[in-house]
């Protein structure tokens, strides 16, 4: 080969090894990698945990030194065993005699999710606006409070009574999010300190209520509202045998709205440049305040949404424990979808998923259902700390890959 021809060539390789270095730094910033990275972990020290629990490989422990091979195949066993439950009861049922017994526990999985996507979306706007909005769990029972009552105290046409329904639960939750936002807006009280109080304030609002007669089932002294009416309540997607509803439909409808209103819409773009940095909105003209007093209230909206899901597609009735831990587990969703709607609905789905995987855990493979929230608080801890996922995955810094490819 010539020299010219050498020449000739240098800048083809030299642009190939540009792409190769952009693309090998894309992958190791990228923020979507650190939360697969952090699932895997999360499931790695379940399986951990699993075989801790599991008594098989207890007692195959107290021999090991003499057979080693025993205590490892138990632990294989029982992890496999764990996760084949979960997948049985989350996605796919491999022992059913039909197909439709067989995606059942799909169903069920979204089902779970649809309240989550619907908290975990409000909580990511405000993440966004720079505002730790950690209410959820509040404004989703003020939703189901409101909700439930204009579905079991009314009876009118079906479509009319499931809209004021819906309605109502939209009023419950963006007022438990206006009152932070005005608060913080007005006095510049910590909406993390606020939120958290009305948290307690609903859930003891909650209790007070169905002690009272017209909140009460009739001929019950439980604290339980009378049935929701069928004309109040979501239709079902796939029929009765499945208890899958259309507000797993609404909340992906509400995914595509938040991203519009966060990517495509002026007040989107306000909120985005509030969050990244309140001083420099306020120089361009914002109004700071306003937004804040915004944000709360379409949080609050959409975590109310999620009460009114929960109350009128899954529970059908007011109970003390309606929310469940709704709320909370919004915040993991939030996180670990990056406050991006297709990011929360997947994760949504995944802890969704998780939920519905418990009782199989706990009959198949003769486990404890906390094994599940162990494994959701550990994907809080490796999304909270990306240093860490890196550190455990021997991935570089995303500094040191900028000095490396530059």
């Amino acid at each position: 080969m010539s020299v010219a021809e050498a020449k000739t060539e240098t800048p083809e390789n030299e642009d190939r090894s540009d792409d190769a270095r952009s693309f090998f730094r894309a992958v190791v910033e990228s923020n979507g990698l650190v939360v697969f990275l952090a699932v895997v972990a999360a499931l790695i020290v379940g399986a951990l945990l699993v075989v801790v629990a599991d008594k098989s490989v207890q007692d195959a422990a107290g021999y090991f030194f003499s057979r080693p091979t025993d205590m490892l195949s138990a632990a294989w066993t029982a992890v496999t065993d764990a996760y084949a439950a979960m997948f049985q009861g989350s996605i796919y049922n491999l022992q059913a005699d039909s197909f439709s017994g067989a995606i059942k526990p799909l169903t069920n999985s979204l089902t779970f999710s649809a309240p989550l996507i619907f908290a975990g979306l409000g909580l990511g706007v405000g993440f966004r606006a720079g505002l730790f909005n950690i209410g959820a769990q509040g404004q989703v029972i003020l939703g189901a409070i409101l909700a439930g009552f204009v579905g079991f105290q009314f009876h009118l046409p079906l479509g009319i009574h499931l809209a004021l329904a819906v309605i109502g639960a939209i009023l419950g939750g963006a007022l438990w999010g206006f009152i932070p936002g005005l608060l913080k807006a007005t006095t510049g009280a910590h909406e993390v300190i606020v939120t958290i109080m009305l948290n307690y304030v609903g859930l003891y609002l909650l209790a007070w209520l169905l002690n009272l007669e017209s909140f009460q089932a009739p001929g019950s002294d439980n604290p339980k509202s009378p049935p929701i009416d069928g004309s109040a309540q979501w239709p079902k997607l796939l029929g009765d045998n499945y208890g899958l509803h259309w507000g797993f439909i609404a909340a992906l409808l509400a995914a595509w709205g938040v991203w519009w209103l966060m990517e495509r819409s002026t007040w989107g773009f306000t909120f985005r440049a509030v969050g990244a940095n309140p001083s420099a909105a306020t120089n361009a003209g914002m109004n700071v305040k306003l937004t804040y007093v915004l944000v709360m209230v379409i949080a609050g909206t959409l975590a109310g949404l999620a009460g009114g899901t929960q109350v009128l597609g899954t529970e059908k009735a007011l109970t003390t424990g309606i929310a469940g831990s709704i709320g909370f587990d919004a915040i993991t969703v939030a996180l670990l979808g990056r406050s991006r709607p297709a990011g929360i609905v997947a994760a949504g789905i995944l802890f969704g998923g998780l939920r519905a995987s418990g009782p199989t855990l706990q009959v198949q493979a003769n486990l404890p259902i906390d094994i599940v929230l162990v494994i959701q608080s550990v994907i809080v801890l490796f999304i909270a700390a990306p240093p860490l996922v890196r550190f455990l995955f021997r991935l570089p810094s995303p500094r040191l890959v900028k000095e490396v490819t530059a």
